[in-house]
């Protein structure tokens, strides 16, 4: 079996980032994933569920993140829901992606295209 290497899954989609993203303060099912990603992007992204369920899909099979069993809490409809969370390869996966982008902004800011923060 071949080793994987964080640097395999590099880049990658804004879309698929962002659900790494919303899954690194803990599990959540798919309404919830999708509702966050809209909450940190102030709804300039906003994921289809056949788009969320696609990169669900993927990030599994990449070993990138796994299904947890929750309990319904109250707030949640009888029905039984499927959450997500990131394993720990999925993290470095994430935290090398926002290394990544985070050098691409430095380089930006240099070039001035964008502004300074203070």
């Amino acid at each position: 079996m071949q080793e994987r290497r964080v640097t395999d899954y590099l880049p990658m989609s804004e879309a698929m980032f962002h659900v790494l993203v919303a899954l690194a303060d803990g599990d959540k099912h798919g309404y919830s994933i999708m509702k966050d990603v809209a909450d940190r992007t102030s709804g300039g992204v906003q994921l289809s569920t056949g788009t969320l369920y696609g990169i669900v899909k993927r990030l599994l099979a990449d070993g990138l993140i796994v299904e947890v069993r929750r309990r319904s809490t109250p707030d949640e409809s009888a029905r039984k829901r499927r959450a997500y969370t990131l394993t720990a390869f999925g993290r470095e996966v994430a935290k090398a992606e926002a290394a990544r982008l985070n050098k691409l902004v430095t380089a930006a800011r240099a070039a001035s295209l964008i502004a300074r923060t203070s």
